[in-house]
């Protein structure tokens, strides 16, 4: 019975058509403005990409076009909270987090302010747009702040999901979204919880902790390798901080060696953050996939993707690589 249901909810994700999570974040954003007069958003010019147009437009007396002034969007934000409102501010994660970073730094996570940064086009993915566009270093930027949360959701359930978690949360927090339309991955009944990771599955030979995208390319890999004979779990560690420590902890302890994938830089991401733990508390072969210290290029995304070997066979050929070692 349950392989049933389980196997029935896995066909009913499978057949829901690839959306973009900034599309959900859209509606999500819409949906909270209905409900709660507290919610207020504000923008950098880009809410026809950012997809906070849906909200402008029902509710334009709550909706802030600041124009491209990243850093008075901030200041605003930081401002409003402090009057009773939850401000979600967006723009596109390079600007967001880059031109933004001192007054992000000082008047949301210094003065612990409840401003909820939702950035889009983050990552790779970006396409051709190019390397002044492709964000692939957000996270580490935010990571680093005293009192961030740093989530990124692998897909539009679970963008869903997110903002209406952090609607209710008291604090600063940086989600990451993307451009492109992503597949499904989450099950059905799933329900996001801040610092809580979502375990597919655990491996005895291999455990790959991913985010964003890379949840679903990661899925990908696992099947490959089973079909190989290699035990592999698939961990979404879509908190990024603070990091499910207990996962974290469990799985490296059954598993020989803990791979991360995401579609960011490896220096400072969820790679450094899963090293930086481990290296502490269970020290552990670890393989991290990513960017590798480089900047993008413009083309398409998924040609980005293969060229940065942001990609199933790479995974199924780190694992192998690292099982061996």
């Amino acid at each position: 019975m349950g392989n049933t249901a389980e196997t029935k909810g896995k066909e009913q994700t499978a057949l829901k058509k690839p959306k973009a999570t900034r599309e959900a974040y859209g509606e999500t954003l819409l949906e909270l403005g209905r409900k709660r007069k507290d919610i207020v958003v504000l923008d950098a010019d880009l809410s026809g990409s950012t997809k906070t147009g849906k909200f402008a437009k029902e509710f334009p007396d709550r909706f802030f076009n600041m124009g491209v002034a990243e850093q008075d969007m901030i200041g605003t934000a930081a401002g409003l909270s402090l009057t009773g409102k939850v401000p979600f501010a967006s723009t596109f994660a390079v600007f967001e987090t880059g031109r933004a970073w001192d007054q992000i730094r000082q008047t949301v996570c210094y003065s612990n302010t409840n401003v909820k940064l939702v950035a889009t086009h983050g990552g790779i993915t970006v396409g051709e747009d190019g390397a002044s566009h492709q964000a692939l270093e957000d996270i580490a930027l935010m990571r680093v702040l005293p009192n961030m949360t740093v989530i990124v959701p692998a897909d539009a359930a679970e963008t869903s999901s997110v903002i209406n978690a952090i609607a209710d949360y008291k604090g600063p927090v940086y989600v990451r979204l993307g451009r492109s339309n992503v597949p499904h991955v989450m099950p059905e009944d799933y329900k996001f919880i801040i610092g809580k990771a979502f375990v597919f599955n655990t491996g005895k030979d291999a455990n790959i902790i991913a985010a964003g995208i890379m949840v679903d390319i990661a899925k990908q890999a696992a099947e490959i390798l089973k079909k190989e004979g290699i035990d592999t779990g698939v961990i979404n560690m879509s908190t990024i901080k603070p990091l499910d420590e207990n996962v974290l902890l469990s799985v490296a302890k059954k598993s020989k060696v803990i791979i991360t994938a995401e579609e960011h830089s490896v220096i400072g991401g969820l790679g450094g953050a899963v090293c930086e733990f481990l290296s502490e508390n269970c020290p552990t072969p670890v393989r991290r996939i990513g960017i590798n210290d480089s900047f993008g290029c413009s083309g398409n995304s998924d040609d980005l993707l293969n060229l940065h070997e942001l990609t199933a066979d790479n995974i199924v050929k780190t694992v192998k690589s690292a099982l061996k070692k």
